[in-house]
Formats: structure tokens, C-alpha cells, sequence
């Protein structure tokens, strides 16, 4: 991509956009450094300050990490596939790690995640969906999730206090057969969810948890799940940085029996 005074763009935002082709088109392979700063004020005539904005462009967008003092370099990406029809499958586990340790364990990746346990008023989305009388308190499980070091989503799960007070749901630490077992072996299996997704930026906390940069947008799934009875016994909200996951739904059609 040529860089002109010329262009309508300014002359930070044509760096940006250069520097993005390349690391595109495979030229800045992930992790390959990119040009000093006295080079590309060199190659692209420009001040320090065009040059260090250009820069924060792609670091903001996720495409390049500052590690100063050695430079910048082209983040590797390995993003999270979050597959919200797969929650109710039986997937094997350790007993002493959840789904989501075991699974990324098995990859070679270091997964770990931070948890922490609250009786809290719930919001009020979250109200809304458990159909909790106002003032109403509710169990809260929040968790970070971090792959290779990187805090990668946000997801905290929501129960009726009544239902979870004297369980395991409320340690602050992993359940290998999952929160949903334990609801189960409660007397409240939950045999349908609704998932709603919604792409917006984070608000000040969610950024703040996930060590997001500027620009950065999320996904924010919410799931519902109810018993056969209808009762909806857990809400559960992932925030997921738009950098780092892919969203993947399976689908099935059902096939009527002449075209069988």
C-alpha cells in the first residue's frame, strides 16, 4: 500500500494501514518484528509522534504487542472457539479440573482461571431472567479465564441463593463434573437454554478484567437455563473480547422421513 501527504487519510492512519496489509498478506509473520521506530520515521519521513500513533493504532486492534524495551512484534493469534451448544454435552474431565481445564490442557495450552464466589443482588438483567422478586439475593460465580497468561473471557454464572447455598457451587474453586451437575444432582437439571448474543464495547470493569485495549469489541452471551419444569435455575454471562474468540454454532436439519 503506497503512503502519500497526499492521501485523505492522515499520515499515521497510511502506516497503520501499510503495516496491516503486511502482517495480512503474511510478509510480518506472527511474532516477526516490525521496524524500529527510527526506521519507519526514516522509511516513511514522519515524526516520532506519527510513527508511535500508527503504532498504538495496531496495538489497539490486537495485531501487535509493544514489548519494549525489544520493539514490536506481530501477536500470535490462537483464538478460543466458544461453542455455546456444546454446555449440555458430556465431555470427558479430570476430577480434580473443569471442562474448560481439561479441554485446553489437552492442547498443550496453560489454561487457568481466577474464581471467586458472592451472594450479591443480582442485576437487573439478571433479575429479569432467574424471575427473582426485587431485593431478591443470588449466588454469583465469576470467573477469568487466561490461556498461555492472557486473560482471555470473562464468565460468570448466576443461581437462585435457595437452590446452591449449601453446595459446591459456592467454593471459590473448579468443579470437575461442572456447576450444572451439581445443579442436577440437586434436583434441578436443566434440559433447555436460551442463548442470546449481543456485540458491543465493554464497559470500564469488563476492560479493566480482561486488560482490553482501547477499541476493543466483545461479544456478551447470556444463557438461560431451565428445568423441565420451566424454572430457570442459572444465568450465565461470558464476555468475549472479539480478538481472541470465533463463535462457532453447530446446526443440524432434520430430515423428513421420505428423504430419508
Amino acid at each position: 500500500m503506497a503512503v502519500t501527504r497526499l492521501g485523505r487519510n492522515p499520515m499515521y492512519q497510511q502506516i497503520a494501514d501499510a503495516l496491516r496489509e503486511q502482517i495480512a498478506d503474511g510478509r510480518l509473520a506472527p511474532e516477526a518484528k516490525l521496524p524500529t521506530e527510527a526506521e519507519l520515521r526514516a522509511e516513511y519521513d514522519v515524526s516520532r509522534e506519527t510513527v508511535r500513533k500508527a503504532l498504538g493504532v495496531l496495538v489497539n486492534e490486537g495485531l501487535v504487542i509493544s514489548a519494549r524495551p525489544q520493539g514490536h512484534f506481530v501477536r500470535k493469534r490462537q483464538p478460543m472457539v466458544f461453542r455455546p451448544q456444546a454446555e449440555f454435552r458430556k465431555r470427558p474431565y479430570s476430577p480434580e479440573m473443569d471442562a474448560f481445564m481439561t479441554e485446553y490442557s489437552a492442547e498443550g495450552r496453560e489454561p487457568r482461571q481466577e474464581i471467586e464466589v458472592a451472594i450479591v443482588e443480582p442485576p437487573e438483567e439478571v433479575a429479569k431472567r432467574l424471575q427473582v422478586e426485587a431485593g431478591e439475593l443470588v449466588a454469583v460465580r465469576k470467573r477469568v479465564r487466561y490461556l498461555d497468561g492472557e486473560p482471555f473471557n470473562i464468565n460468570d454464572s448466576y443461581f437462585p441463593l435457595g437452590i446452591v447455598r449449601d453446595s459446591e457451587v459456592m467454593r471459590p474453586e473448579d468443579i470437575g463434573r461442572g456447576a450444572n451437575e451439581v445443579l442436577a444432582e440437586l434436583g434441578y437439571r436443566q434440559v433447555r437454554a436460551l442463548d442470546e448474543l449481543y456485540f458491543r464495547m465493554p464497559t470500564p470493569d469488563q476492560a479493566h478484567r480482561l486488560d482490553l485495549g482501547p477499541g476493543t469489541p466483545i461479544g456478551y452471551h447470556i444463557a438461560t437455563g431451565y428445568t423441565s419444569e420451566g424454572k430457570p435455575v442459572r444465568v450465565a454471562i461470558t464476555v468475549l473480547p472479539g480478538d481472541r474468540h470465533v463463535v462457532s454454532y453447530e446446526r443440524h436439519r432434520d430430515v423428513p422421513s421420505e428423504e430419508a
